[in-house]
Order: structure tokens, then sequence, then C-alpha cells
């Protein structure tokens, strides 16, 4: 039973609906005058935090004391501005300002999203069901003499594998290049991510690379130039790290996702307040399921 109810606290939800009867107890409030009392303003730590990062993405810096300063006191002039617009009706029928009171309450989603906690069960849940967004690419150690098709012509398959006969494994990475043709990459790479090794050789090299033995010659493997021949020394497969090695990144990639339902919840719960009317015009022969489109 403790458990039952430990984890329903922590579900986004609940988080919603407690803070959703304060949210509409406040909006209760909003009318004329006398019943809207502007007197105090809260300028939470996510809208200052909002207001750093948009700093840092203009100015390439983070604000100073005072310049953070400024930003604050501009918005509370901001905020005074707009509750009195709002008492005297000003908001009505302005795209402008609709789209300002979307935003503000999707900033209230946000806040309600950043406070939603987690414990390393639900991070490990999250890598269990999602092992492709952290899986590790394999990184692959070779070396290969290259085989021009340009120089070559119809000869390079036969000349690649002429040489492939000779080698036997001891040669140096420069003696044996030098059995080949010249080409602008490394001779030798260590420890390279298959993903790289393909936006430099192409896809079908790469590919080649996680099928061959190590500990010897191979070849003639294709790549985007012409053929190679591949020594592999080591190969480290493509797997899934353990939870403390990408924590980061799990831990990221999970607020994320709480944040997208935290936010669709918070809105699911405002919709169920109001009953919605389509008035379709004649020349839209397609039906719309809107809260369908809302979701995609």
């Amino acid at each position: 039973m403790a458990n039952s109810l430990k984890t329903l606290i922590r579900e986004p939800l609940v988080h919603f609906l407690v803070l959703g009867a304060g949210v509409f107890g406040l909006f209760a409030l909003i009318g004329d005058r006398s019943e809207f009392e502007p007197d105090e303003i809260v300028v939470g730590a996510g809208h200052i935090e909002r207001m750093s990062q948009a700093w840092r993405k203009t100015r390439m810096r983070p604000p100073t004391q005072l310049e953070l300063e400024g930003l604050i006191e501009d918005f509370i002039r901001e905020e005074i501005y707009y509750r009195e617009a709002m008492i005297l009706g000003l908001d009505q029928d302005n795209a402008v300002i609709r789209r300002h009171l979307r935003q503000k309450m999707e900033f209230l989603s946000e806040d309600i999203a950043a406070q939603v906690d987690h414990e390393d069960s639900d991070l490990q849940t999250f890598l269990d069901a999602n092992p492709d967004k952290f899986r590790e690419d394999a990184r692959i150690s070779f070396r290969h003499i290259y085989f021009s098709r340009d120089a070559r012509g119809d000869a390079t398959e036969d000349d690649a594998r002429k040489v492939l006969a000779t080698l036997d494994g001891s040669e140096t990475d420069e003696g044996a290049a030098s059995r080949g043709d010249s080409l602008p990459l490394p001779i030798a790479m260590e420890l390279y991510p298959q993903r790289d090794i393909a936006s430099q050789f192409g896809r079908e090299f790469a590919a080649s690379l996680t099928q061959l033995e190590t500990g010897r010659w191979l070849g003639p493997v294709v790549s985007g130039f012409g053929l190679h021949l591949v020594f592999i020394e080591e190969r480290i497969e493509a797997n899934v790290p353990d939870l403390e090695v990408v924590r980061d990144a799990v831990i990221r990639e999970w607020r994320e996702v709480k944040r997208q339902d935290v936010n669709q919840a918070f809105f699911a719960e405002l919709r169920s307040r109001y009953s919605v009317v389509i008035e379709r015009p004649e020349w839209l022969d397609v039906e719309l399921d809107i809260e369908d489109v809302e979701q995609r």
C-alpha cells in the first residue's frame, strides 16, 4: 500500500490535478477591478533561468548580475502593464496577447514538469525500454591499403589480390600502404566509431568491417574511393552501456519525455473543462479529429 501511494504521488498527472485546482482558483479571481487585486508578482526561479538562457543564446555569454537584475525588472514592468491591460479588457481579439497568454500557460506546465523527480529505478526502466537511444557505436581499430580504380582501371581488383597474397601482418603501416595508392586519409585508425568510418569511407565499407575477422589481412573491401585490403586489429561491438556510464544522457531524455507527458496531461485537464464545437466550412470535406491532430 505504501509503495502504491508513493508511486501515485510521483505521477505527473497527480501533480497537475493538484496544481490545476490552484491555477483555476486563481483564474476565478480574474474579473473586474474589485475582484482582481494585482498586488503580488512572483518571478519564479524557472522564469529567471529561462531569461538567463535566452540571454546566453543571443549574447553568447551569461548575463552579469546587473544585467540579470535588469532583465528581472523589465519582466516586472511588462507584467504590471499586462495585468493593467487585462483589467481594461485590452486583451480582447488581440492575436499577440493571445499568444502571450498561451505562452504563460505553457510556462506553468513547464514549471510543473521541472518538479517531477526521478529515482534510479525510473532511469533504469527508461534505459531498458529505449536501448537504441543510448547504444554506443561499434569501434574498430584497423589498417588499410588503398587501390585506386581511377589509376588502375580493370586491373584494380587483381592488383589488390596479388598484394594480399604477399601480406603476413608483420608489415609497418607505411610499408603496407606503399604497396597500394595514396589516399588523403589515415593509414591506421584506432577504435574509430563505425559512424565516423562510414562518413569517411562510406556505409558499405563500414558495414564490411563489422563482419571481417581480426588479426589478418582481408579484402578487397569496397569503399567510396575504390578497393582496400584491411587488417582489423581490434573491434568493440555496439552495446548498451550500464546506467552509470550514460546517466546524464538518460536523465536528459527521461526529463524530456516526462516534460512532454506532463504538458499533454496538463492540456488534457484544461481541455476537459470545455465543450468544443467546430463549425466546418463547406469546402472542408475531410473529417478532422482535432484531438488527434493536436497529439501529433
